[in-house]
C-alpha cells in the first residue's frame, strides 16, 4: 500500500531553522493533500501546515510567517521548513497523506497515512 518516512528532526537552539521531509511510496496512483502536524507533550495532535495537490496552503496561526510548507509532486514528497524556531515548537511532527493507491488492474483504494513522526526540540 502507501508509507511515508520522515526525516529531519533534531535538537536546535531557539531561533535556528530545521527542514522536515516526508517521502510517500508504495503503489501511489495519485495523493491528495499532505500536511504537517504535531504532538507535544500532555497535548492533542495539531494541524501545523497543509498543502494540496495544486500547491494550496495552509497553516496554524502560530506558525504563520515562520514555518513553509511545500511539495514535489514528482517525488511525492512533502516538506516543512522551520525558521526562528521557539521552545514552544518542540514536539514530534507527523507527516500525513491521502489519495489513492493501485489495488489491481484500474481499481483504487483510498489510503489515509501517517509518518512515524520526527522529534523536534528546541532549547538552548
Amino acid at each position: 500500500q502507501v508509507q511515508l518516512v520522515e526525516s529531519g528532526g533534531g535538537l536546535v537552539q531557539p531561533g535556528g531553522s530545521l527542514r522536515l521531509s516526508c517521502a510517500a511510496s508504495g503503489s501511489i496512483f495519485t495523493i491528495n493533500a499532505m500536511g504537517w502536524y504535531r504532538q507535544a507533550p500532555g497535548k492533542e495532535r495539531e494541524l501545523v501546515a497543509g498543502i494540496t495537490s495544486g500547491g494550496s496552503t495552509n497553516y496554524a496561526d502560530s506558525v504563520k510567517g515562520r514555518f513553509t510548507i511545500s511539495r514535489d509532486n514528482a517525488k511525492n514528497t512533502v516538506f516543512l521548513q522551520m525558521n526562528s524556531l521557539k521552545p514552544e515548537d518542540t514536539a514530534v511532527y507527523y507527516c500525513n497523506a491521502d489519495g489513492y493507491y493501485n489495488f489491481y488492474a484500474g481499481v483504487h483504494k483510498y489510503f489515509d497515512v501517517w509518518g512515524q513522526g520526527a522529534l523536534v526540540t528546541v532549547s538552548s
